[in-house]
Formats: structure tokens, C-alpha cells, sequence
């Protein structure tokens, strides 16, 4: 089923931590670069050492996007010119894959791009195109190229069967790892790609009545958004939409979509699609076992992306770290999860190459400074249909 050399098994472990501080026996389907590091009087120290690279490009996207790839070079031969749009980890994953095989690979990114970013994508011998302010408008560059060019290929970053599929494969290798049906798995949901891939291997595994958490941060939550356009939901935040956001009707599904024209998260490098998938709307819209969207305040991801790495010893992106927000919040664990004994989670650690010791005393600097600075509100968490709540500063 995978090529080890596009995409890698990654373990399910099982976090003492995390399943103290839920309520929860918790499980982390890890598909990050693992890195050691030490620590002191609660600041980071800048010593560090890779010691496993636990996917290719570092996240979960060398799955899908390998396996695009792969179907794409075996159908067109080695001739054929790969071309993606992407505002980093889709491309990066799409760059290595194209090295790993032996072809042309070039990857539009939007302004703003950071030097490391572009290091990285020249450095698996890619072609870097910076056009656009926002995804939308790289990916229609990027297209145009497509266009013009005969033996050109769209790699999709995350709309697209073929990738969601190769996503899927995760959920296979948990179904064998954990021998038992979860309560419940959480992830971070952006354009929809890695959801679409939970949902799909959930399916072929026969989990489909197992409930999803699909987390965002807000100011990046075009899913959630999306989600509550085509419900019945009458709350506030159903029915108001945020400052630079607008409502897009997509015909082939019969959706309404979010469209962000803009972002106010830290997150958004990330989680940022300026629209999510359609299909993967649908599929959330219809599953049986249903999608509990979550939009949560960035400091919520911030303070879950220090803890972790001081617990678990891995950095890990804003991203990536939201999704473990209702690990260090059993408040919003019991929400989501109705309290029971023996309740087992999955949460998929999707990683992301966006992250650094420096970064992420940049992030716990930051944090500390909004803590000196905290009133009695809390941290505000939007679940549902728009149900608000706040969320106690303290880990519990």
C-alpha cells in the first residue's frame, strides 16, 4: 500500500501526560520531526538534535501528496512537470516527494514567505514562483501555468480524492496499532485535506460512527464556518461572519462556502485556506458518526504547543498544537466527550516544518506576557453550532 520512500508507518503512542491531565486514556498518532531538546528554570534552551525525521516532509501531507505523485508519474511518465501552489507544507511535501522520484517540480507561493521556507523548497531542487497576497491567488498563477503547458500537472494541496485518500492510510495503520474502536479523533482542519483522509480511512475501517473533532483557531476557521452555512444553526456566530469574510455558493456540491480574504490568527500560515474543500464540507455534513467543529483563541494553541514540548519533547506548529487543546482542557474534553470510565482518544500530531527552538520561545515569551496581562474572562473556545464558553487559564 506505501512506498517508505514517499511516506513512512509513524507509531501510536501513548501519552501518560495527556491522559492524566483529560480525563482520558490518550493516544498521538505522531506525524512530526521528533526533536530533543533540554530545558531549565522553564526557558528553552537552544540545543537541539533531529533524531528521526518520522515523515519526509515533516507532516502528514508526504501521504496524500506522495501518493498523488506517485499515481501521476506511473500514469504520465518521468516528463511530466509538477506544478502546486501552497502556502508552505503542501509544497515542501509536494517538493520532496518530486526529488524522491525524479521530477520537475515547481510550487507557487504566496508574498510573505519566509527566507527558511524558500531554503527548504530549493533545497529538494525545486522551482519557487512567489506571486499572490493569499492562496487563492497563487494557486490561479499556478494554474495558468498548467494551462499553458502540455505535459504539466496540478498537484492539489488538499482538495482532491486521490489525496484524501493517501491521507486515509494514517487511519488504517491506527486501527491496527490501538486493536479497538476509539471514543473519539481529534485533528486540525485547515483546507480540509487531512480531514478528508480521517474521514475516508474511518469508512474503510468500519469507524465511520466514531466521532471526528475538527479544531481551528479563530480567525483561520473557514471549516467551521463553512460547516454552519449550509445547518440550521441561529447563533451569532452562525449567522455573522467576521470582517473580510464572505459567502461563496459552490454549484457542484450545492454548498456555501467561507471565503477569507483575510487572516487574524498567528496559525494562519497553516491553517490559513482562503476556502475549504467542498467534498470534504460534504462529507463532514453527511458522515454518520458526524464532525464536532471547534474554533479556539490562539493562545489556547500557543500554551498546548509549549506544553507539549516541554512534556513530550517535540515542537510542533500552531497548527498542529491546536488540535491538542482539549488534551490540557478537560473542561472542553468533558463538552465534547461525554464523561464515561475508560473513554480512549486519538489525537493526529500532523506536524509542519514552520517550527523552531526560536520560534517557539518567541511563542512561550508571548504567552507569559498575555498571563502577567489576564483579566477573569479566560480564553474563548466556539464549539458546535456556536456555542461559546471560556476556558480557565490553568492546564485541567
Amino acid at each position: 500500500m506505501s512506498s517508505p520512500s514517499l511516506w513512512n508507518n509513524t507509531p501510536l503512542i501513548y501519552s501518560s501526560h495527556l491522559s492524566k491531565t483529560s480525563g482520558c486514556s490518550v493516544y498521538l498518532k505522531l506525524e512530526v520531526s521528533q526533536s530533543r531538546f533540554l530545558t531549565a528554570n522553564r526557558a528553552l534552551i537552544m540545543i537541539a538534535a533531529i533524531v528521526q525525521n518520522l515523515q519526509p516532509s515533516h507532516s502528514f501531507k508526504s501521504r496524500g501528496i506522495g501518493f498523488f505523485i506517485q499515481k501521476v508519474k506511473e500514469e504520465r511518465g518521468p516528463g511530466v512537470h509538477l506544478i502546486i501552489a501552497s502556502g508552505g507544507n503542501a509544497g515542501y511535501a509536494a517538493a520532496c516527494a518530486a526529488r524522491i522520484l525524479g521530477v520537475k517540480c515547481t510550487v507557487y507561493i504566496p508574498e510573505g514567505v519566509a527566507k527558511s521556507t524558500l531554503d527548504l523548497l530549493n533545497a529538494q531542487d525545486a522551482e519557487v514562483v512567489v506571486t499572490g497576497k493569499f492562496y487563492l491567488e497563487a494557486l490561479n498563477a499556478a494554474q495558468d501555468t498548467v494551462d499553458r503547458e502540455s505535459n504539466a500537472v496540478m498537484v492539489p494541496a488538499y482538495d482532491n480524492a486521490i489525496v484524501w485518500e493517501g491521507h486515509s492510510f494514517m487511519i488504517d495503520e491506527v486501527s491496527s496499532q490501538l486493536g479497538k474502536k476509539p471514543d473519539a479523533i481529534f485533528c486540525s482542519v485547515g483546507g480540509g485535506g487531512l480531514l478528508g483522509g480521517i474521514i475516508v480511512g474511518c469508512k474503510k475501517v468500519g469507524w465511520d460512527d466514531v466521532p471526528i473533532v475538527a479544531l481551528e483557531t479563530l480567525g483561520s476557521n473557514c471549516f467551521h464556518h463553512s460547516v454552519l452555512m449550509n445547518t440550521t444553526s441561529s447563533s451569532q456566530f452562525a449567522t455573522t461572519l467576521p470582517p473580510s469574510v464572505t459567502k461563496e455558493l459552490d454549484s457542484t456540491h450545492d454548498l456555501k462556502l467561507a471565503h477569507f480574504h483575510g487572516f487574524f490568527s498567528r496559525a494562519s500560515g497553516s491553517l490559513g485556506a482562503s476556502r475549504p474543500s467542498a467534498g470534504v464540507v460534504k462529507m463532514a455534513l453527511e458522515r454518520k458518526g458526524g464532525i464536532q467543529c471547534v474554533s479556539v483563541q490562539d493562545e489556547l494553541s500557543m500554551q498546548a504547543g509549549v506544553l507539549f514540548a516541554e512534556e513530550h519533547k517535540m515542537l510542533v506548529e500552531l497548527a498542529c498544537s491546536t488540535t491538542l487543546v482539549p488534551a490540557y482542557k478537560s473542561q472542553l474534553m468533558n463538552k465534547l466527550l461525554p464523561q464515561r470510565p475508560d473513554r480512549t482518544v486519538v489525537f493526529i500530531v500532523c506536524g509542519g516544518f514552520k517550527v523552531s527552538l526560536s520560534e517557539m520561545e518567541e511563542t512561550r515569551a508571548l504567552l507569559e506576557a498575555q498571563l502577567a496581562r489576564k483579566s477573569d474572562e479566560g480564553w474563548e473556545v466556539v464549539c458546535g453550532d456556536g456555542d461559546s464558553l471560556r476556558l480557565d487559564y490553568s492546564v485541567s
